[in-house]
């Protein structure tokens, strides 16, 4: 597994050691063991979650506030996402900036994106299904969705692709009145 810190230094880009031969493939997508000594982080997983979505399709910016907020482990198993990762830690120095990776099934990619961060994906391919590992159970009461589009963040989003988000997403809030993190 090889761990690359990204232009905001506590969202990790992960590289699982890939076997291929002419049977196919095989690679280790989670090991506890290797995962804490490659990233010297000591979180545990308490759920997994699993979407499938159309080309077009955007689901985010979403998050939750403490006490139940949730770290992720993001990949996609089939198809192509564009990932989205905002940081919205006030007490960072990238408050409000965010980071934007190419996940699919063929590179084999995975972000590991702390608490304190809200985050989407747009489906690139006819379909995608985007598997996720998180740190805290879902908690209704505690999610928070930021407006895809607020301008404030300026997300560079394809302009080629036409979006389709849910009516839950579409009452997100702008990032300047979200709830964020200390």
């Amino acid at each position: 597994m090889r761990v690359t810190p990204l232009s905001i230094p506590d969202v990790l880009l992960i590289e699982p050691r890939v076997f291929e031969d002419v049977r196919g493939f095989f690679f280790e997508s989670f090991r506890e063991d290797i995962f804490r000594k490659e990233t010297s982080l000591n979180v545990t997983f308490v759920q997994d979650n699993h979407s499938k979505s159309n080309r077009g399709v955007l689901r985010g910016l979403h998050y939750q506030l403490p006490p139940f907020a949730q770290g992720k482990l993001v990949r996609v198993i089939q198809g192509e996402v564009l990932d989205i990762a905002v940081d919205i830690r006030e007490s960072s120095p990238t408050f409000g900036q965010y980071i934007a990776e190419i996940l699919s099934s063929d590179n084999k990619k995975q972000l590991y994106i702390p608490e304190g961060f809200a985050h989407g994906f747009l489906t690139l391919s006819k379909t995608s299904e985007f598997l996720y590992k998180t740190t805290d159970f879902y908690h209704p009461e505690s999610e928070r969705c930021i407006l895809w589009n607020d301008a404030s963040l300026n997300i560079k989003w394809p302009q080629d692709e036409k979006i389709t988000v849910s009516d839950k997403d579409l009452l997100g809030t702008s990032f300047l009145e979200a709830g964020t993190f200390p």
